[in-house]
Order: C-alpha cells, then sequence, then structure tokens
C-alpha cells in the first residue's frame, strides 16, 4: 500500500472517530411530541371548600347559601374541573373563593355532593332525555285545583310516582275548595295513605305550614292552580324573597326556573316552574311498585316479563295473592300503572 493510500486511511478513521464524538447521543436533542407530554387525573383536593345549597339558577351562574342560612346568600359558577356536571336547585355543594356575598363577588363550585334523593321527569313518555327538577327535596307537595281548571287526575298520577321512585314523599294540596267539594277527589289516593291537605283560599294554611316546617320541599303544579299563592302565604314577602335568592345574573326568576325559598318556621319550599308536561320515559312498573315496601318482596315472586297489571294480562301476577289493605293498595298501585302505560291525559 502506497504511502498515500495509508495517509488517506489514516484520514478516514479519524474522521469516522471525529464524527462520532460529535453525533453521540449526548450531543442530541430530542423534542418531545404533543402526544408524550405527561397527564395526570389529579384534581385539587380543595380541604378549604365550604358546604352550600343551590337555591337558584342562571344561565352560568348559581346562587347558594352557605350552611343553609338564607342570610349567606352567594352567587357562584362551576369549576372548570367540574365539566358539564349538571347542578341543580336543591343540591349540596362545596363552594370556594370569595365567600363575602358582596356584589360583583363570584365563587366556585368545587364539588357536588351525592343526591340523596331526585325528582325527574321527561319532556313525554317517549323522550330518552331525563330532566332533573330538583335535588335532595324530602317532600313533593303536588298542588291541585278542584275546579277552574278541573283537577286532572293523570298529572297527580303521574306526580306520585315519580316522588315515589325518586325518594321524595309526596303530598296533595288541593286549592280552590270554595268552588268544589274536596272529599271526592281526596278519596281518590285514600289506598296509597298520601298525605291531602286542604289549602283554598278561604282556608288556613297552618296544617301545610306543620307538615313542611324544617324539610326541603319541591311545590310543583299545572299553571293557574294557585301555586304562587300558595307560597306567597307560606312565605311572607315572597316576591321580594324571590328577587334576593334568583338574582345571581343579569336575569331573574320567571316561570322557566326554580328557585328555593326559606320558610319563617324554618325548611326551604323550592317553587317549581308550572308544569305542563311530566313525561315518565325512565320508569320501569318494578320502579313504581319497589317503591312500596309491602309490594316489592312479593314481586319476587312474579314470573319474568311480568307487567304487574294483573290478570288477564299478567295471570300469574303475585301480587293477587296479597289481602286486606295491601290487595287494596294493589289496586291502586296498578291504576297507577295504567295511566302510564295508556298515556293517560294529564
Amino acid at each position: 500500500m502506497g504511502h498515500n493510500a495509508v495517509r488517506n486511511t489514516e484520514n478516514g478513521k479519524e474522521g469516522e472517530l471525529l464524527s462520532r464524538r460529535q453525533y453521540d447521543e449526548s450531543d442530541v436533542r430530542v423534542r418531545p411530541g404533543r402526544g408524550t407530554r405527561p397527564r395526570t387525573k389529579t384534581r385539587p383536593e380543595h380541604l378549604n371548600a365550604e358546604s352550600a345549597m343551590v337555591v337558584s339558577v342562571d344561565r352560568g351562574r348559581w346562587g347558594c347559601v352557605l350552611a343553609g342560612d338564607p342570610d349567606r346568600l352567594i352567587v357562584t359558577m362551576r369549576a372548570r374541573e367540574l365539566g358539564r356536571t349538571p347542578i341543580v336547585v336543591g343540591d349540596e355543594v362545596s363552594v370556594v373563593g370569595d365567600l363575602s356575598g358582596k356584589p360583583d363577588t363570584l365563587a366556585r363550585i368545587v364539588r357536588v355532593a351525592e343526591r340523596a334523593t331526585v325528582l325527574r321527569r321527561t319532556a313525554d313518555d317517549t323522550d330518552p332525555y331525563e330532566r332533573i327538577v330538583v335535588a335532595n327535596a324530602q317532600q313533593l307537595l303536588i298542588v291541585v285545583a278542584l275546579a277552574d281548571p278541573p283537577p286532572r287526575t293523570g298529572f297527580v298520577e303521574r306526580a306520585l310516582v315519580a316522588a315515589y321512585v325518586g325518594g321524595l314523599s309526596p303530598i296533595v294540596c288541593l286549592t280552590k275548595s270554595d268552588l268544589e267539594s274536596p272529599e271526592e277527589f281526596a278519596s281518590a289516593f285514600a289506598d296509597l295513605d298520601v298525605p291531602v291537605v286542604v289549602a283554598g283560599r278561604d282556608d288556613p294554611v297552618d296544617e301545610v305550614v306543620s307538615m313542611l316546617s324544617g324539610q326541603l320541599t319541591a311545590l310543583i303544579g299545572h299553571s293557574g292552580v294557585g301555586k304562587s299563592t300558595l307560597v306567597n302565604r307560606l312565605v311572607p314577602d315572597a316576591d321580594r324573597a324571590v328577587g334576593v335568592v334568583s338574582g345571581v345574573g343579569k336575569g331573574r326568576h320567571t316561570s322557566t326556573q326554580s328557585v328555593a325559598l326559606p320558610l319563617p318556621t324554618g325548611g326551604w319550599v323550592i317553587d317549581t316552574p308550572g308544569i305542563r308536561s311530566f313525561g315518565l320515559a325512565h320508569i320501569s312498573p318494578e320502579n313504581v311498585v319497589a317503591a312500596f315496601s309491602d309490594l316489592a318482596a312479593t314481586i319476587e315472586d312474579c314470573p319474568r316479563g311480568c307487567t304487574h297489571l294483573g290478570p288477564p294480562a299478567d295471570p300469574e301476577c303475585a301480587l293477587d295473592r296479597l289481602e286486606g289493605k295491601s290487595a287494596r293498595r294493589v289496586s291502586a298501585v296498578r291504576h297507577l300503572l295504567t295511566a302510564i302505560a295508556s298515556n293517560e291525559a294529564w
């Protein structure tokens, strides 16, 4: 091999060594792509959050009272980490931020507690989308006029079903008793053990107040049945109270919003919008029957697919074996089931 060839070979080895030294892995910087950035599902714990109850909702703002105290009203927004979590009147929430309640201050809802009860409805019996009307109410006061407009048993039956399934104790409240006697209409619900109270224009409301005191009670009823009149009798200066608790944004309380109002004797009433429809697409016959402890165990012996409507549809329904008061309750519950199945007018 010639001298020049040897020199070229040596130069090649030196160049290779130099190349390796210049481009070893410690010198190369790899820019991570977007998909390699570490992510975490860890969320702030907000250990200093205070408890509150939602009393009004208006276009992305929630009015809340701290520790259930009507005098400690704050305006809140939903924290980003909650995403689209639904928040409704009656919800128990945890809040952080400015809790002074001063004008133009805004706190954040960071947690929504598990609901003890839920009043749900759908737009109609074919609508799969459930609407939560009220959360955590212990009672449902179903307001019905005895005349003008005439009472609709179908609406009352549907409201009863929604209450039973949602865990609320129903109460039927009859208004306009000066126009019609309440006895006949009230008797239709005797076998369901539903309390019926009369609160017409000329009737005292002491019994209603006694039932509602210390409780969270939702009021529902068709437009024109006297629900607003009743609320004004239960909550003195209710119009002013509505303005206070619902003034959480640019809007104000209207017939399309629910709002919780404090009772002078303790407890809250939730005034809901006048309901034009009460769909129950989310409810099955088992849901309804299971709400009655004396019937729930019996249907375990029913054949598969039993609708619990009795003969001729269900000749082997186990509910037919019951006697006495339970048998009368079966008849009343079957009336509810029939009303739902037939989409009876409400």
